[in-house]
């Protein structure tokens, strides 16, 4: 019995052995390192999480990285595109939907593959499977989409190396560059509608009980040109919820969207009510807003009630020369900009000086 259980002890131990030894892993370097690169379009992230190799004076393209799709000898893959990196699966990930070269899809994680052309051209591939190692397990029933972009030649780049060097309000290049050459693919986003949807959904959650964020909402949505729903979620803020209350933003916001509308008559009464609520700078701007609407007659009345009622503060007679000069009364604007001269700090001399003379020769300052 004794003997019987020496040998169950040294079984056991030699077991527990070959288990520690065949699940214990070191944290080593890899052979080319791991990089991430992170580019944001409007609210949109896209991340491309990709190995490093170096050219290390080898034959890259057509030898190193094969054209077109090959049998690695590994896998399960017969007709595998190149990795487009090193070691596992390079990847990319977008947090909304986009489009890539034209084409939809949807937002998440790819595994981001390449099969370049003999003549100058390539498939970007991306692919459901994003967490195989490197293209031994690509299988193309997996792809969520393909694109043939053109390739450029580009000074060298020994690491290789994803960027993205042109990023413009709704759109960006994302690139692989490595040896002389570049692989580029163009990502748009429709950067109004994943706003204004994130928007809703942020009004829906504890966002929604703040005054301010309603107002921020409106702002967007009047500049991103949804004026019906600016004018919803202002009349939000001015009335109808336990945060409601009229302030000079909500109020003069109001005004602007129904002049948008060619509600003039209605916008000038929600001027009215701003005006009263407004510091002596704020309608400064409700004022030479006006005059930009073409509204020179309501900016003259809102920006003389200004100087009276800010007891003649500099900006107030600024704003009332403006006024002046709008409807060519040039000489009452030398008066008034004089009057906004003798109090203005000096840093803003410059400029007035500058208007002053601008309406001694017969200019408009707006």
């Amino acid at each position: 019995m004794k003997q019987f259980n020496l040998i169950t002890i040294c079984i056991v131990s030699a077991m527990m052995l070959l288990s520690i030894q065949t699940n214990a892993q070191l944290t080593t370097p890899e052979g080319s390192q791991r990089a991430q690169v992170m580019q944001r379009v409007g609210i949109t992230n896209i991340t491309i999480d990709y190995g490093r190799p170096s050219v290390k004076e080898r034959e890259i393209w057509g030898k190193l990285v094969p054209y077109g799709y090959n049998n690695l000898g590994f896998g399960t893959s017969k007709a595998a595109p190149w990795r487009a990196g090193a070691n596992s699966n390079s990847t990319i990930t977008f947090t909304h939907d986009v489009k890539i070269e034209g084409k939809d899809i949807k937002a998440g994680t790819y595994g981001l593959h390449i099969a370049l052309k003999e003549d100058g051209g390539a498939t970007v591939i991306f692919s459901n499977n994003s967490t195989s190692w490197g293209s031994y397990f690509y299988d193309e029933k997996e792809d969520a989409l393909r694109v043939d972009v053109k390739t450029k030649e580009t000074a060298h780049t020994e690491m290789l190396t994803f960027l993205f060097p042109n990023v413009e309000a709704n759109s960006a290049i994302a690139a692989l560059r490595w040896e002389k050459k570049e692989i580029p693919f163009k990502i748009e986003v429709d950067v109004k509608n994943v706003v204004m949807a994130g928007i809703k959904n942020d009004l829906r959650n504890s966002a929604g009980f703040t005054q301010t964020n309603w107002d921020n909402a409106a702002n967007y949505a009047f500049n991103a040109g949804e004026l019906d729903q600016a004018l919803e979620w202002v009349n939000a803020s001015i009335s109808g919820n336990f945060f409601s209350k009229e302030t000079f933003a909500n109020l003069s916001l109001k005004s602007q969207i129904l002049a948008k509308q060619g509600k003039t008559a209605e916008a000038m009464t929600f001027v009215d009510k701003a005006a009263k609520l407004g510091s002596t700078t704020q309608i400064f701007r409700l004022g030479t807003g006006l005059i930009s609407l073409g509204q020179k007659d309501k900016a003259l009345v809102i920006l003389k009630d200004n100087v009276k009622n800010s007891k003649g503060a500099w900006p107030s007679n600024y704003g009332l020369a403006k006024a002046y000069s709008a409807t060519g009364d040039y000489k009452n604007a030398i008066k008034a900009i004089n009057t906004s001269l003798a109090n203005a700090p000096d840093r803003f001399k410059g400029r007035l000086n500058g208007d002053l003379e601008k309406l001694k020769n017969g200019k408009d300052i707006n």
